[in-house]
């Protein structure tokens, strides 16, 4: 072991740590979501927490689910934030486990809001969001100097179930060359249609990719004008993301999982007659 790892902070009693654990993948947890694991005496987790991640929680530690998915019954998260504080109060040592980073569309900021009112002492562990984790195993890209130099992460639904009137669609449609949206699948129809009517070409490449980083994982490759009729006659199912953008070409030259499984990659999937360059 080396010194830096000996020396990782230790989940105290009366601790919660608000801890990201990743898209799914358990080699992609961070060493202080492994650490939390370790040390807990419970694990509050959601509902995109993998199995595999939750068998690495030591023997003995509770395990406790907060977790949330559209359409069915779920905790309300004033519950959740309370049942933080409760345990931590009980002297627990507390790992608050939530999928991607607790900070990207995760809710972390009203957990950790919650925990500083009641003067319970909290870390922050950053995870893996599956904006970034999803998208490069699925072989794409955020950015890429010939494509694109913003990327735009939107949700796709608002906290009362609908798309979001606070996001400004048109703005979003004409200022990124990227677009990924999380939790897209209820409202993709209508989300496309406005990227449309904002001025997207309907023929730009789009992908869905479903339970992204794990066995289970899904890459449906589609366009802008097609992704809702093609996702419904997938039979797609959440959770999923949605990425737009040129980025997507690139998969036919970076789905390094396909290849594992004798998928043959494309060196110019961009047709620009340039495999590499430096600099």
């Amino acid at each position: 072991m080396t010194e830096g790892i000996a020396n990782l902070a230790d989940l105290e009693p009366g601790w919660v740590w608000l801890t990201g654990a990743g898209p799914g993948d358990p080699g992609l947890l961070t060493l202080y979501a492994w650490q939390g694991l370790r040390q807990a005496d419970v694990v509050v987790y959601d509902a995109l927490v993998s199995p595999e991640i939750l068998d690495l929680a030591r023997p003995g530690c509770v395990l406790q689910y907060a977790g949330k998915r559209g359409g069915k019954p779920s905790p309300k998260q004033a519950d959740i934030s309370e049942r933080l504080v409760r345990l931590a109060r009980q002297d627990k040592r507390v790992l608050r486990l939530k999928g991607g980073d607790p900070f990207v569309f995760g809710r972390g900021g009203e957990e950790a809001l919650a925990l500083v009112a009641a003067g319970i002492p909290f870390r922050i562990v950053p995870g893996v969001t599956s904006g970034i984790g999803g998208l490069a195993y699925a072989g794409i890209p955020l950015t890429h100097r010939d494509t694109n130099a913003s990327v735009t992460f939107v949700t796709g639904h608002s906290a009362a179930g609908a798309v979001p009137e606070t996001v400004d669609w048109t703005g979003v449609a004409r200022g990124s060359g990227t677009l990924v949206v999380f939790m897209p699948l209820k409202h993709l129809a209508e989300i496309a249609g406005r990227l449309l009517a904002a001025g997207r070409d309907a023929g730009e490449p789009a992908a869905l990719i479903v339970k992204a980083t794990t066995a289970e994982q899904q890459v449906l490759e589609t366009t802008l004008g097609a992704s809702a009729e093609d996702a419904a006659a997938a039979g797609l199912e959440p959770p999923a993301l949605f990425v737009l953008g040129e980025v997507v070409r690139l998969r036919a030259g970076l789905d390094w999982l396909g290849a594992l499984h004798g998928r043959a990659l494309v060196a110019d999937p961009l047709n620009r007659h340039r495999i590499s360059e430096t600099g």
